[in-house]
């Protein structure tokens, strides 16, 4: 077990190295940068002072340099000017249009970033689970048909027409303000019991629109799985021999249907910041996604790499983390040596 988490441990510093590089190419790839359309729309205005600044700036962040240079002082290898480091010194850089670093700018988002994806993960396992377990072992009952069919119509109706529909209900019978994840006078406010109570009332309603699809996904496929553990010898030989229902269903066909569900959480953090950016700025939620798109749009290109950097390491991270717990899970899972003939 420790020769193989070296193993990957040591795979994983040259992947995030190769991530880094594939990153800064994406965020270079548009011509021109943020600085070079401030240039343009000042010299169509005539105004010189600002050029000066604005010169300044790209020296002193290294974007007058090729290409190579300039990952090389972001990522931390090469030194900058004024002794400026990147990301191996934990730098990640200078927002152009918000004019702060962008630790300073990712670091108000993080927090209702981390509590709204836990919230959605805990929600779609929560809902996933006994409904996938209860239609599997009662295929084919009415029970197993209506459940299907709220998965199918969950799974059809798109994300941003289901966040239109809660947000109208919520407003007019619960009384919710719409957008947001807290009441408006609480926002920029201390943190309170009551602007805790006002996150509480705003988050089921992300969390509802963002983890229905999800959530029918997975019901979807544990019933899939489930139905064909099932149907396997080990299960008709332990039934055969008097095991109780609820421990076979547990000990055996269960935890082996999990394993498609533990090797996705590689995908399952990056995917919820990145695809729940839509939902977000219809719901105008103060998370990485909507940060994220509009840092491409401006090609804000210290703040985009960042978010981007970031959420490529989760998916290697998540990765790690997955085959440990497929290890744990599954002991029919070599973790190295030759294959058993």
């Amino acid at each position: 077990m420790f020769t193989y988490l070296t193993h990957r441990i040591l795979i994983m510093i040259p992947t995030i190295l190769i991530i880094s590089f594939l990153t800064f190419l994406i965020i270079q790839a548009p011509p021109g940068d943020y600085l070079s359309n401030q240039i343009s729309e000042l010299r169509s205005q005539g105004d010189t002072a600002a050029l000066d600044q604005i010169e300044f700036l790209r020296h002193e962040y290294s974007l007058d340099r090729p290409f190579v240079e300039q990952y090389g002082v972001w990522i931390g290898i090469l030194e900058g000017p004024n002794g400026f480091s990147g990301l191996l010194q934990g730098n990640l850089g200078h927002s152009f249009e918000f004019d702060r670093p962008v630790s300073e700018v990712v670091s108000g988002n993080i927090a209702f970033t981390v509590l709204l994806n836990f919230s959605v993960v805990l929600f779609t396992w929560i809902m996933a689970f006994p409904i996938g377990v209860y239609s599997a072992t009662h295929q084919y009952s009415w029970g197993d048909h209506t459940l299907s069919f709220v998965g199918f119509l969950g799974l059809a109706t798109p994300n941003f027409l289901l966040a239109l529909i809660i947000m109208y209900f919520a407003n007019v019978h619960f009384g919710t303000s719409i957008g947001g994840l807290m009441a408006p006078e609480y926002i920029n406010q201390p943190w309170s019991w009551d602007k805790l109570l006002s996150v509480l009332e705003h988050l089921w309603i992300p969390v509802v629109i963002i983890g229905t699809s999800g959530t029918a996904g997975m019901i979807r496929r544990l019933r899939a799985n489930l139905l064909d553990e099932l149907q396997k010898q080990y299960v008709v030989t332990g039934r055969a021999k008097g095991l109780p229902a609820t421990r076979l269903l547990i000990k055996y066909p269960l935890r082996v249907s999990l394993n498609p569900f533990i090797a996705d959480i590689g995908n399952l953090l990056p995917t919820l910041i990145s695809g729940s950016a839509l939902i977000a700025m219809i719901l105008s939620l103060p998370t990485l996604g909507p940060l994220l798109v509009q840092a491409l749009r401006s090609q804000d290109q210290y703040l985009a790499g960042a978010l981007i950097f970031m959420l490529t390491l989760l998916t290697v991270v998540g990765m790690f983390i997955s085959d440990i717990a497929l290890s744990v899970l599954d002991p029919r899972i070599r973790l190295g040596g030759k294959r058993l003939k």
